[in-house]
């Protein structure tokens, strides 16, 4: 039997522009998703003409009653079969918007095409059968979207005509599916009570619910804010070829987002060189003239001749993307291989690419549960929280500031193995308007070991003052050289009385102080030296921040002296001044020390020698490769 059906309840305006709103509908099977979606096809006026009365037909022929989903099912077998295979974008147009809907049939293909940024949705259609309610399936559902970052989320309680309209059978799924979202702080911006097979409240309000005084579906989908456009966004041009034609060095690649034009002062990262636009170079008209947005492929010449490379990513002075050698990163993993941490992969970003190491995994999602769990590993057609440390600079950002340059693929032995979103970019300083090429060193750091019999390091003692840290650090230094090494003591407080006599004791300062350290250290490691730190650093995220800085080159050492020890050992007076209130800031009487969860290494100077301390140290960088004791040791790190 076939359902009658009205014409478009409603004109849509054509109106340029228009905005554009993404949106995904999900929901438990056989809660009416395909229904709803084919019935939202017909109220706008969106189908080909002819096509609601040719499946009409083709129904009629078969013996079937006639079914909105099968707007959906455009393969032979999904009508034969009586289920929606394959994932769909349907497009239609409501009165003010342009709408791009992604319908996918299980979690896996929507967690795949949403986690790539195929089309990340502006919002949701979260439905819900009336007569079933909130189901496990839908509360996991919530997560999802949860866990996409989805914030614009419009219940629609459907199948209302077999619950006979009931407004209390509404009002308690409505309170049910209202207290989850809330609590996963997503906040519903409409529940809608709908017959999607009937028609009602999916475009028009009708007697059937002459109680309920709210929005449509498509007055819903209407009110939905659309992701700001491309051309608003900061610019971003990644290098796509360097070329010379005639006398002129074009820059050629694509404007991800924002506009370009002759001028216009640009830095070029992750490098942080300046430049001015020159020309706007295209083909077959050159040069041209005007700004020159989103989506358009063109090249540039500069002013001045600077070194880029593929992959460098053009910005504005005072809006350019982030450098960085760290990110984190929400993932799809696609290979057959569950991820680990301390994998080694290759990233691309845009254009450009790079190895990187899986550092840590915080979490994993199963499509088939979404739940969240902790583990070691991420299994395939599974979502995963990652940090990623990177072997070279590059530019980026989170995908919330930019889809575009926030997106990352990962290959693992030349297969595209997983792709997702930047969440955050550990950032190093923004560029400055000054031209800044560093220049490496003339010795590979093979040459230095050789030299050495040691590899480069950043040994780093933690404590409270007078622990011993100063005193050991100094032990390790004569150690190191009496064999040979090239080890450089870099002190708190000497490195406080000179390069940072400008920072004070503030939280901001003694970040600040840390990463100075770090940077100065790591320096002279990646060339070869073993750098020794000795400071108080009590911060756990500054240390962290440091670790991050040296990356696999860091060794943590705590000295972990009880505090009365160290107070009665007082060298330098402090904690009698602090006792006097004459050093407020002293760590260890007004300060908090927050000591390492994950030092490699632990030693209370009240119970080991100095000697004994030092050995210590010594068999700590033995064992993990560092000094090289044998000639067979020497040549396989040459």
């Amino acid at each position: 039997m076939n359902v009658a059906v009205a014409k478009a309840s409603f004109p849509v305006q054509n109106v340029t522009p228009r905005p554009q709103v993404r949106i995904v509908i999900v929901g438990h099977v056989d809660h009416g998703k395909s229904t709803l979606v084919g019935r939202l096809l017909h109220e706008t006026g969106s189908l080909p003409d002819g096509k609601l009365e040719m499946l009409q037909a083709v129904s009629a022929r078969r013996g079937m009653p006639f079914e909105w989903s099968f707007l959906l099912d455009a393969l032979q077998t999904e009508r034969d079969q009586g289920i929606t295979i394959d994932t769909t974008q349907i497009r239609f147009r409501t009165p003010s918007r342009d709408v791009i809907l992604i319908d996918a049939p299980g979690h896996a293909e929507f967690l795949r095409n949403m986690i790539t940024g195929a089309a990340q949705a502006d919002g949701a259609v979260l439905i819900i059968d009336a007569l079933e309610g909130v189901r496990d399936q839908t509360r996991r559902h919530g997560y999802l979207l949860h866990l996409l970052g989805v914030k614009q989320v419009a219940v629609v309680v459907n199948k209302m005509d077999r619950v006979d309209y009931s407004a209390a059978r509404f009002n308690a799924i409505s309170d049910e599916i209202s207290a989850h979202l809330t609590g996963l702080g997503v906040t519903p911006t409409a529940i809608i009570p709908i017959s999607a097979r009937d028609g009602d409240g999916v475009a028009a309000l009708t007697a059937n619910i002459r109680w309920y005084s709210g929005p449509t579906v498509v007055e819903a989908i209407d009110q939905l804010t659309p992701a700001r456009a491309l051309d608003e966004l900061a610019l971003r041009f990644p290098v796509q070829l360097i070329t010379k034609f005639d006398d002129r060095r074009i820059v050629a690649g694509r404007v991800e987002s924002g506009h370009i034009g002759t001028g216009d002062e640009i830095v070029i990262m992750p490098a942080g060189k300046v430049a001015k636009v020159k020309s706007v170079e295209s083909w077959p008209v050159t040069p041209v003239f005007g700004r020159h947005g989103a989506g358009r492929s063109i090249g540039i010449t500069l002013d001045r001749e600077l070194f880029l490379e593929r992959g460098d990513i053009i910005g504005h002075i005072n809006a350019a993307p982030r450098d960085t050698r760290r990110l984190r990163a929400r993932i799809f993993w696609l290979h057959d291989t569950p991820l680990t941490a301390g994998a080694s992969i290759l990233v691309r970003l845009g254009t450009m690419e790079t190895r990187a190491n899986v550092v840590a995994i915080d979490k994993a999602v199963d499509p088939g549960e979404l739940e969240s769990v902790a583990t070691a590993s991420i299994g395939r057609n599974h979502v995963g929280e990652i940090d990623i440390s990177l072997a070279k600079p590059v530019a980026a950002d989170a995908y919330t500031d930019n889809p575009r340059t926030g997106r990352l693929v990962i290959e693992v032995n030349g297969r595209i193995a997983g792709g997702g979103l930047v969440l955050s970019v550990d950032a190093g300083q923004r560029a400055v308007p000054v031209d800044i090429v560093p220049v490496d060193s003339a010795l590979r750091p093979d040459e230095r070991s050789a030299r050495y019999g040691h590899g480069g390091a950043v040994v780093w003692f933690t404590g409270l003052p007078g622990s011993g840290k100063s005193t050991l650090a100094r032990a390790l230094e004569r150690k190191l050289f009496t064999r040979g090494g090239s080890p450089i003591l870099l002190d708190g407080d000497t490195l406080r009385a000179g390069l940072n006599g400008d920072l004070g004791f503030s939280p901001e300062a003694r970040a600040e102080n840390i990463r100075r350290l770090a940077e100065i250290a790591t320096h002279l490691a990646r060339n070869g030296h073993i750098a020794i730190v000795a400071a108080v650093s009590p911060s756990r995220d500054d240390r962290a921040n440091a670790r991050r800085i040296a990356e696999d080159l860091f060794r943590e050492i705590y000295v972990s002296t009880p505090a009365e020890i160290c107070e009665s050992r007082d060298p330098k007076g402090h904690y009698a001044k602090a006792r006097a209130g004459n050093l407020p800031s002293f760590t260890g009487i007004a300060n908090d020390y927050q000591p390492p969860n994950d030092a490699e290494l632990v030693i209370d100077t009240s119970t080991r020698s100095v000697t004994e301390a030092a050995d210590d140290i010594e068999r700590l960088l033995a064992s993990s490769g560092l000094l090289f004791n044998q000639p067979g040791d020497l040549a396989a790190n040459i």
